[in-house]
């Protein structure tokens, strides 16, 4: 009996149960059954949840449902998969650090892309890709899960993931468009990108309603009698964008220009044609980060979604 006891004891410190079955008064010559019970496992972890901020309400609704969400908003169904992969940890890493910033005081993200990033309901998905539906949601939740948890960091902290649809044949540097350095956000090759349908732009207007937009801007601007002569000096960025360009006597910066013309990039060309300002661009958004048919032609070339992210973020680490 004190070598049963001093067993139970051992078997408890060891985290088990201990359960003897037998009689209170037990015959020596009896045989006795040791029943052990192992604790049991602990639970999985709690699914993660969002809030998403809609014209109408704030969802709160599992991160996987919305990540799957923003993949199959932001890229076309037929991308590859390491392409829908790298937009996965991108929009991951988005949403966590503007959670984390308290952009928005009731929510952690909202579903308005020119603030946060695109976002579909499921619902809405689904009416737009029709019969084809499942297939593309299947699609982009094993890209979702493929990456579960994983953001990108740089020096621990996470970065500004930021990302737009094509450059032109080479990012932006964010210092060239937003004024602050940022060691991530470097200026790097795009190629590839000639799939996108506003890889190249030609915008066109008469020459006074070009006057009449430089009249609006707030600067001191002075016509001159030809207008070959209002455009001046452009400067440019390493990534080709326009840095400053000199306008009916004014300087304006590339992004300046690209708002108040509303261009698809400041990597513009702007000459007179007849009697017209012509404006030829390249690319289509603020162009810093990740090019999303950029990585479309990498994930075709044969890299993997690591490969991409690590191209477009400079010295980033995924964790």
């Amino acid at each position: 009996m004190k070598l049963i006891a001093a067993f139970c004891a051992a078997v408890i410190a060891l985290g088990g149960t201990a359960i003897l079955s037998a009689p209170e008064a037990m015959p020596k010559t009896e045989n006795y059954i040791l029943i052990i019970e192992q604790p049991q496992s602990a639970p999985q972890d709690a699914e993660e949840m969002i809030r998403v901020k809609t014209d109408s309400a704030v969802l709160e609704m599992p991160e996987e449902e919305y990540l799957t969400c923003v993949v199959l908003s932001e890229c076309l169904p037929s991308f590859a998969i390491e392409t829908m992969k790298a937009q996965a940890v991108a929009a991951r890493t988005f949403s966590a650090k503007t959670a984390q910033s308290g952009k928005h005081e009731d929510a952690d993200v909202c579903a308005d892309f020119a603030c946060c990033q695109a976002y579909r309901s499921k619902a809405e998905l689904s009416e737009r890709f029709g019969s084809d539906f499942e297939a593309y949601w299947e699609k982009a939740l094993s890209a979702v899960r493929a990456t579960k948890g994983e953001k990108l960091y740089y020096n621990g902290a996470l970065i500004d993931a930021v990302y737009y649809s094509c450059s032109g044949g080479r990012s932006e540097a964010a210092v060239a468009v937003w004024g602050s350095d940022v060691p991530y956000l470097q200026s790097v090759e795009s190629p590839g990108e000639e799939d996108c349908s506003k890889f190249e732009s030609v915008i066109s207007m008469p020459i006074a309603a070009f006057r009449e937009k430089l009249s609006q801007s707030g600067k001191t601007v002075k016509f001159s009698l030809f207008p070959q002569d209002w455009i001046g000096n452009t400067v440019r960025s390493e990534g080709g964008g326009i840095q400053t360009i000199t306008l009916a006597g004014a300087e304006f910066t590339g992004t300046e220009v690209r708002k108040l013309f509303a261009l698809p990039s400041t990597n513009a060309r702007i000459s007179v044609q007849g009697g017209e300002i012509v404006f030829d661009t390249l690319g289509y958004g603020h162009r810093v980060g990740m090019s999303q048919y950029g990585a479309e032609a990498m994930a075709n070339a044969g890299s993997n979604y690591r490969e991409i992210l690590q191209h477009y973020y400079s010295g980033v680490e995924i964790r």
